[in-house]
């Protein structure tokens, strides 16, 4: 069973790109196989494992502006167990073009569909900052919606929106959405950040990933070598983090696997 997880938050600068390139390293780490799909036309998961955007032939603004198959846009990296489906700026037209045709919200969860029995354990989605037609598309396609917040009080207060988009994800057409947020960029030392911190977690309980992610300056040098932070500085705070993100991760849909097979 594949679990897809979508990375959103209508936020931007929250560490989004910079999660899914990491958890998805962990999880190959840990001989999971990963398909990360870059959906922002920004293409930092793109640049940050190596590739320049505009070299692929094929990217996900193929998959999702023409119908090709989902797996004709596949790329190898240099991590192990890591592929990557990378984007670059024609993604952004989707916005304009998607929301006339019918069904619209359908197309990446039928493009995963119809790639038939993948070889992938996880399928992460970078998703763009905005909660348009790609992010529809993500969140109607995931299991799962993670999203990277800062403990500082506008990234929590979009919260709101994104709490709205789920409603409306669930009411349409994936009622089975879950979401957990996840705390990132977190200065011990400050206590805006640990009272922050806190109230996500009076307010959302489970909701709230146990894990929490601290500032890592290695975190911002890893998509400059063109390398996850667990192969960039194996040992770095941000690198143990990231693994113990991916072990609860797994702990959670391995429960989830086994609430749906009872």
């Amino acid at each position: 069973m594949t679990t897809i997880i979508a990375v959103s938050n209508e936020k931007g600068g929250v560490a989004k790109t910079t999660s899914t390139l990491s958890l998805g390293a962990s999880l190959a780490e840990m001989n999971k196989s990963v398909l990360l799909i870059d959906l922002d036309a920004q293409a930092n998961l793109t640049l940050a494992l190596g590739f320049e955007p505009g070299e692929a032939e094929i990217t996900s603004a193929n998959v999702i502006l023409e119908g090709a198959p989902l797996l004709s846009a596949r790329r190898k990296t240099d991590v192990e167990n890591l592929d990557l489906i990378p984007s670059n700026s024609r993604i952004e037209t989707s916005e304009q073009f998607l929301p006339v045709r019918t069904n619209y919200t359908m197309i990446l969860k039928n493009a995963i569909a119809n790639a038939g029995q993948t070889p992938y354990d996880y399928i992460l989605l970078d998703c763009p900052p905005a909660l348009g037609a790609i992010t529809r598309n993500a969140l109607t396609a995931a299991t799962l919606l993670m999203i990277p917040t800062q403990p500082e009080y506008f990234s929590a207060y979009a919260l709101r929106n994104m709490m709205t988009m789920i409603r409306k994800i669930r009411e349409d057409n994936n009622p089975e959405l879950a979401y957990r947020i996840l705390v990132t960029m977190l200065d011990r030392r400050n206590r805006t950040h640990r009272n922050i911190h806190d109230q996500l977690r009076s307010t959302f309980g489970e909701g709230v990933f146990n894990t929490v992610i601290e500032i890592d300056t290695k975190l911002r040098e890893s998509p400059i070598a063109g390398m996850p932070i667990t192969k960039y500085k194996s040992g770095a705070r941000g690198s143990t983090q990231y693994r113990i993100l991916a072990q609860e991760l797994m702990e959670y849909a391995k429960e989830t696997e086994n609430r749906q097979a009872a």
